[in-house]
């Protein structure tokens, strides 16, 4: 018999079934074979009990053996094809179910790729990932098994019923009266048995999550001596376990002893009254064994029956939790300017081109391999109501008019924000630590849509671009890296997937990355793992560094892209940062105030405002907030 499994309850069982239904009906011929196969064989397994009552009545009791032999023989045909059937369907099953499991896995998957930043931001990465891993299993599981089963139990349990009332009227109320207690106690056992393991899986949630956070705080424990302390709260939470558990398995454990007790009980009346109907002339000995046989069997396709409804509540609740995901609004995107490489022609026209790899310049000086190259200028293609286009050359000058943003709608975190970069500029964001910028930098590449103003790139809406070929002009080191499964090099040219190997060693090199690698084992070919466990942080930063400077970006985002890297380390990707941040516009969020002091401006921000601006000179003249924050009379929080 199939245990129980908890779950929580659909909200919406009709439009569940309904998207669930759009899967399925792709593979509805294959659904239909298994439909009929499965009837077969339920239904060889009904009609060879019955043929029992000829076999006994027409053959066994009169003596005629090569009659006997020829039934037998029947009979067999009969079980073999529902054999035939049973293996068919269990085959196709499983290959139709992990085909719409994959269909389905895509596009969650695809889902994913298309929600705003805001999404994520609001769900945690287990909330998702159970979306994947635990809903998907539990849809996968209820397709395997649940689809068939149920269909089966159904049948058996109907054809049971009424070849029970065919071979016997009166002592099949014998049986009905079984089943009536026997459907009575599943229920109110299921009942009780959910509500346990409901309380379980809370439990089982609570104390997983208490042990991964001990586990990966282990260094903090220590420090503490908050072990034996750890220890008290784990026991606490191990025996709230323990006893829901108990109390699960208890009443989950009692469905099966009760329900083929009565199952036996319901046999045992049967037989004794079934043998005074046959003693009695009522009844012959053909039809009492086959009728015998039926009620020995009734208890296994009501408990499958049951018990797999109970799987299919859980399949459409998990495919529900999945649907919510697919179901979320996209990123909201009307841009319709894009990019394009181009070529500017000898009467200074621009000339819309795609650059094959075979067009490429060789390389012959590692060094400057991301300089920039002629062949290899971009233009905004921006499209006219006569169904034309306009190539404008892409600067880098990017604009903010009176941006107000709130996260939170009546919230705001930015307040009529001001600022300009002009190509090749750097400017610098300081202030504290919720001061808004990463925020500003954030809505340049559109993560999230400003509440009121305008942001312009190259005298263009940012909205009016689409946010693909957006970002593709802009490159981002953020202060949280993140570093992929894979080879050194694969990571790097994550930023530039066509890039050459040249051109990745380049890159290593400009975020001085080049030397570090060498000296590993396997040098580029140096296999990551867990996030880049494998390194320092400081070398996963100038990792991070290397594949933004791969993407050769005309705009450039240094979210502290220097916070996790020594003193001695940073003054060594100086001079290869400027050579990255020159000819380039570039926006710097840094607490070291010495990574800024070239900047072409520097504006600090306190509350979501700008309080102050200008270049480093100039700010240390006003003796505002940031003469403060460098002479250390007030510190960065």
């Amino acid at each position: 018999m199939a245990k129980l499994v908890a779950y929580k309850k659909p909200k919406n069982v009709r439009k569940t079934l309904k998207l669930l239904f759009r899967y399925l009906r792709r593979h509805l011929t294959a659904f239909l074979a298994v439909t009929v196969m499965v009837v077969i064989s339920a239904l060889a397994n009904i009609y060879g009990t019955y043929l029992l009552k000829p076999v006994i009545n027409q053959y066994i009791v009169p003596g005629n053996v090569p009659g006997l032999i020829r039934m037998l023989l029947f009979m067999g045909a009969i079980y073999l094809a529902g054999a035939l059937c049973t293996l068919g369907y269990t085959q196709l099953m499983v290959k139709t179910a992990q085909q719409v499991v994959k269909e389905i896995r895509s596009d969650l998957f695809h889902k994913t790729q298309k929600l705003p930043v805001a999404y994520f931001d609001a769900k945690t990465h287990g909330e998702l990932m159970s979306r994947f891993t635990n809903d998907m299993d539990t849809v996968q599981e209820g397709l395997n098994n649940s689809f068939t089963m149920i269909i089966q139990s159904f049948i058996i349990t109907v054809g049971t019923l009424v070849m029970i009332v065919v071979l016997n009227a009166r002592l099949s109320l014998i049986v009905f009266i079984a089943f009536i207690c026997m459907f009575a106690f599943i229920r109110y056992s299921s009942k009780k048995s959910q509500q346990h393991f409901n309380e379980q899986q809370k439990y089982l949630g609570n104390l997983n999550g208490f042990i991964e956070e001990m586990v990966e705080g282990a260094k903090v424990v220590k420090v503490f001596n908050h072990e034996e302390k750890n220890m008290e709260e784990f026991r606490r939470r191990n025996e709230e376990l323990r006893k829901a558990s108990t109390s699960a398995l208890t009443h989950g454990g009692r469905m099966v002893p009760v329900v083929v007790s009565i199952s036996y009980l319901n046999y045992a009346v049967s037989a004794c009254i079934g043998g005074l109907f046959a003693i009695s002339g009522l009844m012959d000995l053909g039809s009492l064994s086959s009728y015998l046989v039926y009620v020995r069997q009734t208890a296994m396709p009501i408990n499958q029956f049951t018990q797999q409804m109970n799987f299919i509540m859980a399949t459409i609740s998990g495919a529900e939790r999945i649907f919510e995901v697919m179901e979320e609004s996209e990123e909201l995107d009307r841009g319709e300017i894009t990019l394009a490489q181009v070529r500017t022609q000898p009467d200074g026209s621009l000339t819309e081109y795609r650059i094959s790899s075979d067009e490429r310049v060789p390389v012959s000086d590692k060094d400057n391999i991301l300089q920039d190259r002629e062949d290899e200028q971009w233009a905004w293609k921006c499209p006219q109501p006569d169904g034309s286009f306009v190539l404008r050359p892409m600067h880098g000058d990017v604009r903010f008019h009176d941006v107000t943003f709130e996260y939170v709608k009546g919230q705001p975190i930015l307040h009529d924000i001001d600022l300009y970069a002009k190509p090749g500029q750097k400017i610098a964001f300081v202030g504290s630590t919720g001061a808004g910028k990463t925020t500003i930098t954030n809505l340049i590449n559109r993560f999230y849509e400003i509440a009121n103003g305008s942001i312009t790139y190259d005298g263009i809406d940012i909205k009016k671009i689409r946010k693909n070929d957006l970002r593709h002009s802009l490159s981002q080191v953020l202060q949280d890296t993140h570093l992929f499964t894979g080879s050194i090099e694969d990571n790097i040219r994550y930023g530039k997937l066509d890039a050459s190997y040249e051109e990745v060693v380049a890159a290593a090199k400009l975020a001085n990355a080049d030397s570090f690698i060498r000296r590993l084992p396997n040098g580029y070919q140096t296999m990551l793992h867990s996030d880049g466990a494998n390194l320092s942080q400081g070398q996963r930063q100038l990792l991070s560094i290397a594949r933004a400077a791969i993407a050769d970006p005309l705009v450039l985002i240094l979210d502290e892209a220097t916070s996790s890297v020594d003193t001695r380390t940073e003054k060594l990707i100086e001079k290869g940062m400027d050579r990255l941040m020159r000819g380039r516009t570039v926006f710097v969020i840094a607490h070291r105030l010495s990574t800024v002091r070239n900047a072409d401006a520097i504006m600090v921000l306190e509350n979501g405002r700008i309080i102050e601006r200008g270049d480093h000179d100039d700010l240390l003249r006003q003796k505002g907030r940031y003469y403060q924050l460098y002479h250390g009379m007030f510190e960065l929080s």
